[in-house]
């Protein structure tokens, strides 16, 4: 595994973790919107990862029979909608509500976004002391070969 490798793993995992944080900021937008275009109220979105190489061809096979460490980062593959059920709010005067006089809201809890939203800043900045890291053995590399 090269230096580049390393750092090319943590770059899939940077923008990976940025589209993860773009649903998150959706979300917590949307934790009020009880009309989309589609009638119903916004349902939550989530990010799923995957390994990037995860189609596994034959050379993955062949390094790790070798020893060799499979160099892969992680890519998104889906985002998909919550299917859990809304909530209920009595609200009679509001526009959306039914003839009982609740109002089918967004299933965001804005909590859980919340901690989702550190749980991706902390994955993000540990990418980037990776890459630094990374950067860091390179320059002492090249001040060894200086001498």
């Amino acid at each position: 595994m090269s230096l580049f490798d390393s750092i090319n793993i943590s770059a899939s995992a940077l923008t990976a973790e940025r589209l993860r944080m773009d649903i998150i900021s959706q979300n917590i937008a949307n934790a009020n919107t009880t009309r989309t275009s589609n009638g119903l109220p916004y349902r939550r979105k989530m990010v799923v990862f995957k390994e990037a190489d995860a189609e596994k061809p034959f050379s993955s096979y062949l390094a790790a029979a070798q020893g060799n460490l499979k160099k892969s980062g992680v890519k998104v593959s889906a985002i998909v909608e919550d299917q859990s059920e809304f909530k209920l709010v009595y609200n009679p005067g509001h526009p959306d509500a039914d003839e009982n006089g609740y109002v089918k809201m967004p299933n965001v809890d804005i909590m859980v976004e919340m901690v989702n939203m550190i749980s991706a800043s902390r994955a993000y900045e540990a990418n980037v002391t990776s890459i630094n890291s990374t950067k860091s053995m390179v320059m002492k590399a090249l001040e060894i070969g200086r001498i």
